[in-house]
């Protein structure tokens, strides 16, 4: 591993020798064999290399949305489970095209203070920074003052609200405290 920079920190799960695959990743017009670290690759890491979506079709982590720091974070998690033995490094390489507007300026500082981070980094980084206790009271409010009416269609005002409740406490989903509504 090459020496780095003064003031430069590293993650221990990256070294200097994995900056070449972030390269090829970052240009889309080339396969992985077109690649010159192609032939390095592992026939599994080619494999889920074609399994993984386009940068482009990374949700958009704005700050402007009510949950679009939770639909990435879930984006991203659950790329994880479809694409299985995906290496963390293809994913964090990715990020900089899901950040605009404020989170991107937010995201060029941090990375630019704490350099190549692992995914599960960045997401308690992004967990800490907007679902902070203002953005949990704000959700909180809005679950309290949405009240049904008849008017509303009843899956979309349950599914928002559901969204809510994950926002204020994720365990809910995951403790079978919150179920899916069924209407017949």
């Amino acid at each position: 591993m090459k020496p780095q920079p003064q003031g430069h920190v590293m993650d221990n799960a990256y070294h200097q020798d994995d900056i070449k695959p972030h390269v090829m990743l970052m240009n889309k017009a080339r396969s992985p064999s077109q690649c010159q670290d192609g032939d390095n690759m592992s026939y599994s890491e080619k494999e889920a290399l074609k399994q993984l979506p386009e940068a482009s079709s990374f949700p958009i982590f704005s700050v402007t949305g009510e949950y679009d720091c939770m639909e990435l974070i879930d984006y991203i998690d659950g790329l994880f489970i479809d694409v299985p033995r995906i290496p963390d490094h293809w994913i964090t390489a990715r990020l900089n095209t899901a950040f605009k507007g404020h989170a991107s300026i937010w995201y060029t500082e941090m990375k630019e203070i704490h350099g190549r981070r692992n995914w599960p980094w960045w997401k308690s980084q992004i967990i800490q920074k907007y679902s902070n206790g203002n953005w949990i009271w704000k959700k909180t409010m809005s679950f309290d003052s949405d009240k049904y009416s008849v008017d509303k269609d009843p899956y979309e005002w349950c599914l928002r609200q559901s969204k809510r409740l994950t926002a204020i406490d994720p365990q809910i989903v995951s403790c079978g405290l919150f179920c899916d509504f069924q209407f017949i």
